[in-house]
C-alpha cells in the first residue's frame, strides 16, 4: 500500500471526482485532499466510515467501563442478572 496514491489535490478532485469516488469505493481506502500542499480533508467510502464510527463508539464504551472499574463502580454478575430478572418480571 503506497499512501502517495491516496493523496490528491483539490484540483484533481474537481477535475476527476467520478474517478476518485470509484477508487475510494473499490479500495475502501480514504483519500487525503490537499489544498496549497496542505492536507485539508479526507474522503472515505460510506461503509468504511460507518465501521470507523462503530469502532470509535465501542472504544468509548470500553474506556467508560475501565473508568468505572478504576472508580469502584462495579456490581457482581449475579446481582446484575437478578436486577435484570426483577425488572423484566415487573414489566410483565
Amino acid at each position: 500500500m503506497n499512501i502517495t496514491n491516496d493523496i490528491k489535490s483539490v484540483s484533481y478532485l474537481k477535475s476527476r471526482a467520478a474517478d476518485l469516488l470509484f477508487q475510494i469505493n473499490e479500495t475502501h481506502r480514504p483519500v487525503i485532499i490537499t489544498q496549497n500542499g496542505e492536507p485539508r480533508a479526507v474522503l472515505q467510502d460510506p461503509e468504511s466510515y460507518e465501521n470507523m464510527r462503530n469502532a470509535i463508539g465501542l472504544l468509548k464504551l470500553i474506556s467508560q467501563g475501565e473508568s468505572d472499574v478504576r472508580n469502584g463502580k462495579v456490581k457482581p454478575q449475579d446481582v446484575v442478572f437478578k436486577d435484570i430478572e426483577k425488572s423484566l418480571k415487573e414489566k410483565l
